[in-house]
């Protein structure tokens, strides 16, 4: 059974119309035709009933199918599968992890691990933090870094790292020693601040924030990374978790104005996990290393 059949009968299936199974395939639309009839040629009954131009499955059609959606992602499976193993891979890893974490976090733990574990074809899979957890409990992801700890029973969730939350403004030009000092209230009275880039701090810190300086104007801006070029192209104000910013500091591309209204809050860094083998094990290594030493 030829794997083009296989896709251009599911697709005939899909509309019902030959026609437009040919553009979704590229293909002629009698190539559509002599493929069907070559499938049904194979499989010895008739997939298909033509009356009056119209295009309907026969009850093997329909049957057909369910079972040639399984075979074709079998097939892919199985091709994707070996051209991993041409590559050189021999097991596969996904990993889920928050935005937050990504610019981060991940480039520095990739690298020794990738130069560790040559032989593991590793999935990077962005998501939210709200959404990690049960990525990990499911089986989808085989660890996740989170902004949140975990709750569902038979994880583990393993607090690597607390940061803590600073206030964060455009680059005003001058160095700390040679720049007068900025007025904290003022600064935020006069620009938006951008918030809800972090599931955990922002609602109770606007509370307390419109005790010290009410009237603030807010923008959300739902990814630290854009919170961050916001800032630096002088768009607005926000408090970010110091390791998100600590090059752009070090650099120069943003500054840290004293803030002395009230106390910042810290948060942390979840790992969490549903099973711990030598891969698992190893990350977390990487990971404690980055932050640790």
């Amino acid at each position: 059974m030829d794997y083009q059949w296989l896709q251009t009968f599911i697709a005939a299936a899909e509309t019902l119309n030959f026609r437009k199974a040919a553009e979704r395939r590229l293909l002629s639309q009698p190539s559509v035709t002599v493929h069907i009839r070559l499938l049904e040629e194979h499989l010895n009954c008739r997939l298909f009933d033509r009356i009056n131009n119209r295009v309907t499955l026969t009850d093997a059609g329909k049957l057909f199918y369910e079972e040639a959606l399984h075979l074709l992602q079998s097939m892919e499976g199985t091709l994707q599968r070996m051209s991993a193993f041409t590559q050189g891979y021999r097991r596969k890893w996904t990993i889920a992890i928050s935005p937050l974490m990504a610019e981060t976090i991940l480039p520095y733990c990739l690298r020794t691990f990738r130069e560790r574990y040559s032989d593991v074809e590793l999935t990077i899979r962005v998501e939210d933090s709200a959404h990690i957890e049960q990525l990990v409990e499911s089986g989808d992801v085989h660890l996740g870094i989170s902004a949140l700890d975990a709750t569902l029973k038979g994880l583990e969730s393993i607090r690597i790292y607390d940061d803590p939350v600073v206030f964060i403004a455009p680059n005003d030009r001058y160095d700390e020693e040679s720049g007068p000092p900025v007025d904290v209230r003022a600064t935020l009275q006069q620009n938006d601040l951008l918030t809800h880039h972090h599931p955990v701090y922002w609602d109770p810190l606007l509370v307390t924030l419109s005790k010290h300086v009410p009237g603030v104007r807010t923008m959300k801006v739902t990814q630290a990374h854009i919170a961050k070029r916001f800032i630096q192209e002088g768009i607005g104000i926000s408090f970010l978790p110091h390791s998100i910013v600590r090059r752009e500091l070090l650099e120069g591309r943003l500054m840290r104005p004293h803030f002395d209204l009230f106390e910042l809050p810290t948060v942390s860094t979840f790992l969490i996990v549903k099973n711990i083998g030598d891969l698992e094990e190893a990350f977390i290594q990487e990971v404690s290393s980055y932050y640790f030493g």
